[in-house]
């Protein structure tokens, strides 16, 4: 789970995110994330993403709420989606007319390798990032409070 603002000293939450960690163990990142399939952003359950108030993401504004959080892989970015229907297993049950928003991001590489999935939510007051990296992939989805 990652909360945003982080700090126990903060009453008010603005995002938080639930997801389960992936490993890697040796194996393609490729072929455990194809490029351009939906994805359910984890392992297990999809991925859900709680914001405690309303949001802008792109041009989209998103009111509170619990969403779940689904990507698309591809060569050189990520669609990232939000979308309504929640308490889902995997991207089985993914309706793209429950859609509330989706955005492409671009990919960035690291020198450094993530065993695990890994998502991590930085910023200050009014803007935010939502990070997301895997071996040496890594994407940013900026959010507005």
């Amino acid at each position: 789970m990652v909360n945003f603002p982080a700090s126990s000293q903060v009453q008010e939450k603005l995002v938080r995110v639930l997801y389960s960690r992936p490993q890697l163990n040796s194996r393609d990142l490729k072929r455990l994330i194809p490029n351009g399939k939906l994805w359910r952003t984890g392992a297990n359950e999809s991925t859900e993403i709680t914001f405690f108030k309303e949001v802008k993401i792109g041009s989209s504004i998103i009111p509170s709420g619990r969403y779940t959080l689904y990507t698309i892989p591809n060569e050189t970015s990520w669609t990232i989606i939000i979308n309504k229907k929640i308490n889902t297993w995997g991207a089985y049950a993914y309706d793209s007319s429950q859609d509330v928003m989706r955005t492409t991001v671009p990919i960035v590489f690291s020198n450094e390798s993530l065993e695990a999935f890994s998502i991590a939510i930085t910023g200050k007051e009014g803007v935010a990032k939502l990070h997301m990296g895997w071996d040496k992939l890594r994407v940013s989805l900026p959010i507005e409070f």
